[in-house]
C-alpha cells in the first residue's frame, strides 16, 4: 500500500510539472491549459466534464455489478477522476482495481480483462502525453479520446453481459 501512495504522490508532482510549463517554459507554448482557455473551448470543457461523470456511472455500475467480496474497489471510488491534478495517476489505479475486481469475479473471460484493462491503460497514458506542448500533446489528446470511447463502448457491453448474467444474491428483488 506504501508505494501506491508514492507511486500516485510523484506521478501527482509529475503531472503538476506538465500542467504548469507554460509559467516555467513559455517559450515552448501555452500547453494544454492554454488550449483548454482558448476562446469558445469553455463550453467544450464543460461538455468533457460531462461525459466524464457518465463515464464514471458506467464505471461504478460495472463495481455494483460485481459482488462485493470480488471488489477490490468500493464503487465510489471511480468519482476520483475529477481530482484534477492526480486523477492523471489515479486514473490507472481505477482500470486497474475495475479489471481485478472483473477477473475476481470470474463471469468474465481472462483475456477480454487483459483486453480491457489494456484498453484502460492506453487511453490514460495518452492522457498524459497529451500534457506535452505542441503538436505531440494535441495527438495524444486525440488518441486519449479515441480509445477512451472504445474503452467506455466496452464497458458498456460488458455491464450489460453482467448485468444479464448477475448472481441469484444480487437479482432485484420482486414483489
Amino acid at each position: 500500500m506504501r508505494a501506491t501512495a508514492v507511486v500516485k504522490a510523484v506521478g501527482t508532482v509529475l503531472v503538476t510539472v506538465l500542467l504548469t510549463q507554460p509559467l516555467w517554459a513559455p517559450e515552448w507554448g501555452s500547453g494544454v491549459l492554454g488550449e483548454v482557455a482558448a476562446p469558445g473551448l469553455l463550453g467544450a470543457v464543460a461538455v468533457f466534464f460531462g461525459l466524464v461523470a457518465l463515464y464514471c456511472r458506467s464505471l461504478q455500475r460495472t463495481l455494483h455489478l460485481v459482488p462485493p467480496g470480488a471488489r477490490a474497489a468500493a464503487p465510489r471510488s471511480v468519482w476520483w477522476m475529477f481530482a484534477i491534478p492526480h486523477n492523471f495517476t489515479e486514473d490507472f489505479f481505477i482500470v486497474r482495481a475495475v479489471a481485478a475486481s472483473l477477473a475476481s469475479d470470474g463471469r468474465t473471460a481472462p483475456a477480454a480483462v487483459r483486453r480491457w484493462q489494456a484498453l484502460g491503460f492506453a487511453w490514460c497514458g495518452l492522457q498524459i502525453v497529451s500534457l506535452l506542448p505542441g503538436a505531440v500533446g494535441r495527438a495524444g489528446a486525440v488518441g486519449a479520446l479515441l480509445l477512451w470511447a472504445v474503452h467506455w463502448a466496452e464497458t458498456a457491453r460488458l455491464n450489460r453481459r453482467l448485468a444479464a448474467d448477475r448472481p441469484a444474491a444480487l437479482q432485484p428483488r420482486t414483489p
